[in-house]
């Protein structure tokens, strides 16, 4: 009898295709919810979810067949993963098909918001020409820090080599990676000279709220911030008000901490409205991952990785 895998979000065709080439009976349900799924999990061997699926330890314990969990792209926030691998289920995720998108879109947030070209662009858009309000900054001689030196963390360096920066990389968990162009260093040398820092970590307990008022008041210069990884990796009050000061002279973020954007309500939706005013951030809806390329080489690097379990 063919295994069964249920693809639960809208997921490039390439994955249901080769999966079923693989002999697998393909059961693809983009809309469903976590309750619905919930119902009928114990039919799978296999479960292919993005960020929407939550799973849980319930979730798990009634996935009595369930051989592997696959996340499309990055970041495990949403999966129990010490509960299903406890339960003898193989976690496998595709996060390097994103990551070349992650750094292009951080280099696109970087230049723009070091010359203002969303802000001018929106000001001749409404007939207004300022040449010296948005005279911009160079990249070039500029000290840059990156937090978090995984897939995403390494492509944005490697675009960074040619712009004459001075690259600072700080991860926990990593050490060795340092050569002539990139500095491995502690977080306290990326505080005390960079002008931007860059986040590309994982949203964890250790993660959460780690760009805050401490880490913002350690900052020995005015900088720019970038954030392409989590929302919740930021405390968003505290963004606003190294904005006021002036300690935080633009931020880029593609990601927020709460991103219902439409269903938000009394403090976060204020914040949000306060982020919208302000001329000297960039927003973007969670899309640094989320290009053509990419969509397509998420689900191939998963097709192979499933492949490769010999189930």
């Amino acid at each position: 009898m063919a295994k069964k895998v249920i693809i639960t979000d809208y997921l490039h065709p390439y994955l249901a295709e080769q999966l079923t080439f693989l002999g697998f009976d393909v059961d693809v349900q983009e809309d469903i919810t976590n309750e619905a799924l919930f119902e009928i999990i114990s039919k799978y061997d296999g479960l292919v979810v993005n960020t929407k699926i939550q799973v849980t330890p319930a979730l798990i314990d009634k996935a009595t067949q369930l051989k592997f969990i696959a996340r499309a792209g990055s970041g495990m926030e949403n999966i129990d993963s010490a509960y299903a691998k406890s339960k003898k289920i193989t976690i496998i995720s595709s996060p390097e098909g994103n990551a070349n998108a992650v750094a292009e879109h951080a280099m696109a947030f970087l230049l723009s918001i070091l010359n203002n070209i969303v802000k001018s662009n929106r000001e001749i858009r409404s007939g207004i020409w300022q040449r010296e309000q948005n005279r911009g900054w160079e990249l070039e001689g500029k000290t840059v820090g990156i937090i978090g030196y995984g897939h995403t963390g390494q492509e944005f360096a490697s675009k960074l080599l040619s712009f004459g920066v001075r690259i600072l990389v700080y991860d926990k968990y990593k050490s060795g990676f340092g050569n002539t162009q990139i500095e491995e260093s502690s977080l306290e040398q990326i505080q005390q000279n960079a002008d931007i820092i860059s986040f590309h970590v994982p949203l964890n307990a250790e993660t959460h709220h780690y760009f805050n008022r401490d880490f913002i008041e350690s900052m020995k210069k005015q900088f720019w911030v970038i954030n392409t990884s989590r929302g919740k990796i930021s405390d968003t009050e505290s963004l606003i008000g190294g904005i006021r000061s002036g300690k935080i002279l633009g931020a880029a973020l593609d990601v927020f901490e709460n991103e219902q954007f439409y269903q938000l309500e009394g403090k976060e939706k204020s914040q949000m409205e306060e982020l919208c005013t302000l001329e000297n951030i960039i927003l973007t809806p969670h899309i640094a991952g989320w290009t053509r390329e990419s969509y397509f080489k998420i689900s191939k690097i998963l097709a192979e990785r499933i492949e490769g379990l010999n189930l």
